[in-house]
Formats: C-alpha cells, sequence, structure tokens
C-alpha cells in the first residue's frame, strides 16, 4: 500500500460470525449483531441508531463474549467498526470464544448463490385452466 494514502491496515484477519449483545455508550444501550471479529477488533450491526462519533469510547456485552471495550473507528448505514482496547483481557476473550463458541458462518449471499447452483433445471409446473361457459 503507498505511505501517502495515510490508511491504516487491520492487524488481525477477521471471522464472520452471529453473536448477538448490546453497546453501551454513555447512558444509552443499542442492541447489536456481531457480523465479525478478531482480536483487535469488530463489525456491529445495530438494530437502531447509536448516538455516539468516531473516536467514542464503548463498551460490547455479548453472552458469549463477556464485556469488551473499544473505539469506535467508522460507521455507515446502521454498522460500526470497533477498535478494542489492546489489553490481554480483550484478546483472552476473544481467543476463548473462537476456541470454544465460534461457528463458521457463511455470508446469506453466498448461501443462495450455492443453493442456485446446486438446483437442477426442474420441469416447469402445469397449470390446468378451467373456463366456464
Amino acid at each position: 500500500m503507498s505511505s501517502s494514502l495515510k490508511i491504516t491496515a487491520r492487524k488481525a484477519d477477521r471471522k464472520n460470525c452471529r453473536v448477538f449483545g448490546n453497546v453501551k455508550y454513555l447512558h444509552s444501550q443499542v442492541d447489536v449483531r456481531i457480523l465479525n471479529l478478531s482480536v483487535t477488533g469488530a463489525a456491529l450491526e445495530t438494530k437502531t441508531p447509536l448516538h455516539a462519533a468516531s473516536g467514542s469510547k464503548v463498551r460490547i456485552e455479548a453472552e458469549n463474549l463477556g464485556m469488551l471495550e473499544g473505539i469506535i473507528r467508522w460507521k455507515h448505514n446502521g454498522r460500526v467498526g470497533i477498535q478494542f482496547d489492546v489489553n490481554s483481557n480483550a484478546r483472552a476473550q476473544v481467543s476463548s470464544y473462537f476456541r470454544f463458541f465460534h461457528q463458521e458462518i457463511r455470508p446469506v449471499l453466498a448461501v443462495r448463490q450455492l443453493r442456485a447452483a446446486t438446483n437442477v433445471e426442474r420441469p416447469p409446473r402445469s397449470a390446468t385452466l378451467t373456463l366456464k361457459s
């Protein structure tokens, strides 16, 4: 990557997941679904708008993950990117999730395409039409 772009790349690969939880910011709480996760961060989908700016500190709570703290790095169309605080607790919690709870999730579009590719051409349905005279 060119250094003139000043883009910071992810430091760890993210894996798709479907974990439900909530995000707390100041005195508000929003239900979320964690779309993908790594030891350094996560992408979330919010049910209702999260009124927090990029750079705001938030707390994520989920049953299989516990509580993780991080900073909002980006927001776009109901999705939020979180960078976790760098500490051994966050790494341990995420590693534990991958070891004990994670199940590989395929994106919905890929499943639909796979089903369409595996369907053999079906004969057209015949319809009977009765006319009343």
